[in-house]
Formats: C-alpha cells, sequence, structure tokens
C-alpha cells in the first residue's frame, strides 16, 4: 500500500523565498552526507468545509519540537519561530489550498558535504518548507495485524528519539521493512529493557480496564504532539482516565485496545499483536470515540483549544 498518493505543490519555500516546486534543486553531492544530521518536522493543516477555512493544527508547538531539535544539532541557524510559522502559512497560501495538507519543514548543511562526520558547531543551513496534498497513511476503518519487532528501539544516549532528525528513523525502517515480510502491516518495537516504545513514526497507546495508557516521553518515544492532544482529548472530551506509565509486552496481547497516533497517522487501530488478536479483533468503541473526537479539534468543528489551530485564510 502507497503511504500517500504522489501529488505535488506549484510552489516551495527555500531559504526565505518561495519558488516554483520544479526549481527547488540542490547537487547530489549535497544530498547524502548532508541529511545525516537533517532535522524535520511534521505537520498537519485541515481543511473545515464549513468554515472556508484551513486550520494549521499545533503549529506553535511543532516549531517548538524543531528548534529544540535545531539545538541538540548545533546548527547554525537565525530564523524565529513566528518567522517560520509565517513562512508555512504563506506557502499554503501561495498554493491555494482548500484542502488537508502535509506540510514538513527541514533543514540541512548548506553547499556541498564530503565529510560524513562534520561536527563544527555553527555551520550555514539551508531551510525548506514543503507542503502537499495529504489525508492519512493508512485507511483507519481496517485495523493493523503488527508485530513485535525484533529490533531494539534506539535510546537517548545512543540516538536520542526526542531528536526529530532523518537518520534516526532508519531505526524504525529496519523495524517495518522485517514486520512486512513475515506478513504484519506494522511493527511495535520495544526499549533495551524488554518495555514497549512506539512503531515507526506513531507512538502508541493501549486500552485496558476502562483507562487510556501510553509509555512516558523518558520511554524511548518521541516527544509526539499529537501524543499531548490525544491526552487532552481523552480527559477533556471523553473523561477518561489518561495515564503515562511503562508498559509491559505481554500487556499489548491482554489490551482491550490498541492504537497508533500521530500527525500522519492520527489515530490507527491494531487488531491483532504477533497474531494473537486483540479483543474481539474489531476496531474498539474507545478507539472510535477518540478518533471522532481528535478530528473534531483538529477541524475545529469542536472550538475547544482555538489556540490549537492556526488559520491561513
Amino acid at each position: 500500500m502507497a503511504l500517500y498518493k504522489e501529488e505535488i505543490a506549484a510552489k516551495i519555500w527555500r531559504n526565505g523565498e518561495i519558488i516554483p516546486w520544479k526549481d527547488a534543486m540542490i547537487h547530489v553531492n549535497s544530498v547524502g552526507h548532508a541529511s545525516v544530521a537533517a532535522i524535520f518536522e511534521g505537520i498537519k493543516a485541515y481543511w473545515n468545509e464549513d468554515d472556508r477555512q484551513l486550520y494549521v493544527f499545533r503549529l506553535a508547538d511543532h516549531l517548538k519540537r524543531f528548534l529544540a531539535s535545531i539545538k541538540m544539532v548545533r546548527y547554525g541557524f537565525t530564523y524565529t519561530a513566528e518567522e517560520i510559522s509565517q513562512a508555512i502559512v504563506d506557502l499554503l497560501r501561495a498554493n491555494e489550498y482548500r484542502r488537508d495538507v502535509y506540510i514538513r519543514p527541514y533543514i540541512f548543511q548548506k553547499g556541498m558535504v564530503r565529510e560524513l562526520l562534520q561536527a563544527e558547531p555553527g555551520k550555514p543551513t539551508e531551510l525548506i518548507i514543503d507542503s502537499w496534498p495529504f489525508t492519512s497513511y493508512k485507511d483507519p476503518a481496517h485495523g493493523l495485524d503488527v508485530c513485535v519487532s525484533s529490533w531494539t528501539r534506539i535510546a537517548d544516549n545512543v540516538l536520542p528519539p526526542r531528536l526529530k532528525c532523518f537518520s534516526n528513523y532508519h531505526n524504525g525502517r529496519l523495524a517495518a521493512m522485517e514486520a512486512n515480510v513475515n506478513g504484519y502491516d506494522w511493527p511495535i518495537l520495544l526499549d533495551a529493557q524488554g518495555k514497549v516504545t512506539e512503531g515507526p513514526g506513531a507512538c502508541l497507546a493501549i486500552a485496558r480496564n476502562g483507562s487510556v495508557i501510553t509509555p512516558p516521553a523518558t520511554s524511548s518515544i518521541l516527544e509526539s504532539v499529537t501524543r499531548t492532544t490525544i491526552g487532552t482529548v481523552v480527559q477533556e472530551v471523553l473523561n477518561r482516565p489518561w495515564i503515562e506509565r511503562v508498559i509491559d509486552r505481554t500487556e499489548l496481547y491482554l489490551a482491550d485496545e490498541i492504537f497508533f497516533l500521530g500527525t500522519g497517522w492520527e489515530i490507527m487501530p491494531v487488531v491483532s499483536v504477533d497474531r494473537l488478536t486483540v479483543a474481539d479483533g474489531q476496531v474498539g468503541l474507545a478507539t472510535q470515540d477518540i478518533r471522532r473526537a481528535y478530528r473534531d479539534i483538529v477541524r475545529g468543528v469542536d472550538k475547544r483549544h482555538p489556540e490549537w489551530r492556526t488559520p491561513v485564510w
């Protein structure tokens, strides 16, 4: 299954200018080595047909995480969060989007790079903001059959998962390939202590005994904006307990419901783990409720938390 339909925007933002997408080129020698430490962010904008408005969801929070990642890799960077925010809005307007959109700002070392271990702080960088029409990675009406991966999730003192760096994602890619060749839709990774972390590109939560439970930020997971949002939605909108604690592998087999959550994934249910069905093998009611409440919040159908939605038009 393709992750998303290949659609290309007319324009892209590069180093302070909105230019034709086809003109945003760099030399091949600037690609591989420079991208080792490239930092990115994944942001979603949602179209509300009734409001005739495109809302960028939790833009300030995503940019806060983006700048935190840049700090950790010691890149030279002069843009403020406010400047990047305005650039994103300007780009969405330039592309005349009136539908759901995925937005990806990313930063990499400027110019030709041939040394893999360049570590000099403050090196000049390029900032690109790309965007494309996007709904969700997979159809949430059909739950996923997943496995527990044989690959171990990267740790904070190895490749910190809270650092949203392109190279970190190779860990998840190895797990995803393994799952695919073994006939599963997606994997779940454990940490070095054998505790549940997340899936490639998405955090994880389980429902058990009336509570929604997710691993803490110190369990080798990304500090997910979506995960924080779901925690608020579960408590404020659905009036359910939200618990952050370590999760054992065997709890996956005994859970009432399991779902992935992330910007691209939104809410994606899991119906089996290692060929053991989750409850009755159907998408659970709590997962359906959370997905519905989340979608209402991001689109502005539910008017709570207006500070989370940045209007484009």
